[in-house]
């Protein structure tokens, strides 16, 4: 179906029954799917259809509920492939969130240290390097530090300049021969800026590094083409993109899938098992170990079907001009001060910002008294938080049924934290 020209914002909150709700007497407003967003009621009827009439197992059964499961599941893995550009489905790994999906690679690069036979690509130890930004989410983070940390490479990082950009100008002197793995943000979830990847990916390139994206606040806001970025994995999460918690997604080559060992083990990733050895699927399954989110991934498939048909190119638009309103109308207020881009140029709809002599948590739990939902702390960002000098930040982040009102409601009851806290 051809996309509209333009979101039409009204009709899509009447998909989503939750915003439809009142805190206190207040109606709800929810600024703060960067943390997870709604769903719209087609993602939960489809849940539903699917648990009421055709729950089973996958893969194991050649009785008709099993078979429906399985054309169930792997149509969702066939669905997300063609939303991302993936040239084959089996490139598609599920998992249960982006946080698992980069810990899959990182533990793949772990596991090789320990196998003579491993492919030299994922080989890590000391001297080598694993390159991340100043602005990443704990998930990007943590797992490179921690893979580091027990094979003896070195990790370094991409810093940020005062404006809240990556500091592209330093990419050749980060990223050098002795780099093996590149990972960092695609969109970041607490400045909002939009990373430019061609550059990092041209360098890596060039000393031979592997390139990943975090893409848990991309993929769900703007068109992304995995071919087109020419990374070799990304990483999201269907519950920032309309869909259910419980099931995340990585990307990754199919050449990249072959050769990395597997991060669980046991049921459904094997081809044969004796007492003394077992040989594992190829991809995806190898990485699947268990009973998968089969409801979720039903859920995750129509939250791509809805996505489909509003295009990714009128979701990224209505969030652009709707990022320049916010901007605009948080300017006015006195005190307040943006951490992160100030301009909707090169940055997503999630505006995080400070206001003076006033903790970011007494700000929230007013904006709560207003039925305004915004999130508040340092957003699994500490080392961006410490960049910019704060310990916490207020977090106000966009989607697709929001609208100006809903700003001017927040703006207008930050005049009253300030009138409050004086």
């Amino acid at each position: 179906m051809e996309a509209a020209s333009k979101l039409d914002v009204e009709a899509i909150r009447a998909d989503f029954p939750i915003l439809q709700r009142r805190i206190g007497d207040k109606p709800l407003a929810y600024l703060d799917s960067a943390a997870t967003s709604q769903k719209p009621v087609q993602v939960v009827e489809a849940m539903r259809r699917f648990t009421d009439y055709s729950n089973a197992n996958i893969s194991r059964s050649v009785h008709t509920l099993g078979a429906e499961a399985t054309e169930a599941y792997e149509g969702a893995r066939a669905k997300v492939a063609a939303f991302i550009g993936a040239p084959s489905p089996d490139e598609v790994v599920f998992t249960k969130n982006s946080t698992e999906s980069i810990n899959l690679m990182a533990y793949a690069f772990q596991n090789a240290a320990f196998d003579a036979a491993a492919d030299p690509r994922f080989k890590l130890g000391p001297g080598d390097e694993v390159v991340v930004t100043e602005m990443e989410h704990h998930a990007n983070l943590i797992p490179w530090q921690q893979l580091c940390r027990r094979t003896g490479a070195t990790l370094k990082w991409i810093g940020i300049t005062d404006a809240g950009r990556l500091d592209v100008d330093t990419v050749d002197e980060v990223i050098t021969e002795r780099c093996k793995v590149v990972s960092f943000v695609h969109v970041a979830n607490l400045l909002g800026t939009v990373n430019p990847t061609s550059q990092i990916t041209r360098r890596a390139r060039e000393v031979g590094a592997l390139v990943g994206l975090d893409a848990s606040q991309s993929v769900p806001h703007i068109p992304v083409d995995v071919t087109e970025l020419g990374v070799d994995f990304i990483a999201f999460t269907g519950h920032k993109m309309l869909g259910p918690t419980g099931i995340g997604v990585l990307w990754a080559k199919a050449d990249l899938l072959a050769a990395m060992p597997p991060f669980l083990t046991g049921g459904s990733m094997i081809k044969t098992v004796t007492m003394e050895h077992t040989t594992f699927a190829d991809a995806p399954a190898k990485f699947e170990a268990g009973t998968p989110p089969i409801a979720e991934a039903v859920g995750l498939a129509a939250a791509v079907d809805y996505l489909d048909k509003l295009g990714m190119a009128n979701v990224r638009a209505h969030e652009k001009e709707f990022a320049g309103y916010m901007l605009d109308r948080l300017e006015t207020v006195d005190g307040l001060q943006i951490i992160g881009p100030r301009v909707p140029i090169g940055r997503s709809a999630t505006v995080s910002f400070t206001i003076d002599g006033v903790h970011p948590h007494d700000v929230g739990q007013i904006l709560d008294a207003e039925g305004i939902a915004v999130r508040v702390g340092h957003h699994c960002a500490k080392p961006t938080c410490a960049r910019f000098g704060v310990n916490a930040t207020t977090r106000a982040s966009g989607y697709l049924y929001n609208t100006h009102e809903e700003i001017d409601r927040l703006v207008e009851a930050l005049g009253q934290v300030r009138k409050v806290f004086g």
